[in-house]
C-alpha cells in the first residue's frame, strides 16, 4: 500500500536533522519506495566520473535523496518549519493548511 506524504514536488522545504541541518531548498523529486526525497542544494556529494562519449569525465556535484522524516515544510506567511493539516473548503476541496499560521499552502 503506497504512502501518502504531506510534502509534495515543488514544496519550499528546510532540514530538521543531519549535517545539512538547517538549509532550505525546493523538492525536485519524491522517492515514493524509499521514503525519500530530493531537494535541491541538499545532501550534495562529489561524484568521480570517467568521460563516456559526449560526457567528459571529472568531479560532479550530485544531489542525493534524503529521508523525508528530515524535512518539514516552510510557513508561506513567515519561511519557518511547520507541520501540515488538511481543511475541506466550501466546494469540497481538501487542501493543505500550515499548522503555525493556518495559511492554505496550496489552493
Amino acid at each position: 500500500m503506497p504512502v501518502k506524504f504531506k510534502i509534495k514536488k515543488g514544496d519550499k522545504v528546510i532540514v530538521i536533522a543531519g549535517k545539512d541541518k538547517g538549509k532550505k531548498g525546493d523538492v525536485m523529486q519524491i522517492i515514493t519506495d524509499e521514503n525519500r526525497a530530493v531537494v535541491s542544494g541538499v545532501n550534495i556529494a562529489k561524484r568521480h566520473t570517467k568521460a563516456q562519449g559526449a560526457n567528459e569525465g571529472g568531479i560532479i556535484n550530485k544531489t542525493l535523496p534524503i529521508h523525508i522524516s528530515n524535512l518539514a515544510l516552510l510557513d508561506p506567511k513567515d519561511g519557518k518549519a511547520t507541520r501540515v493539516g488538511y481543511k475541506t473548503l466550501d466546494g469540497g476541496k481538501k487542501v493543505r493548511v500550515a499548522k503555525r499560521t493556518g495559511v492554505t499552502i496550496d489552493g
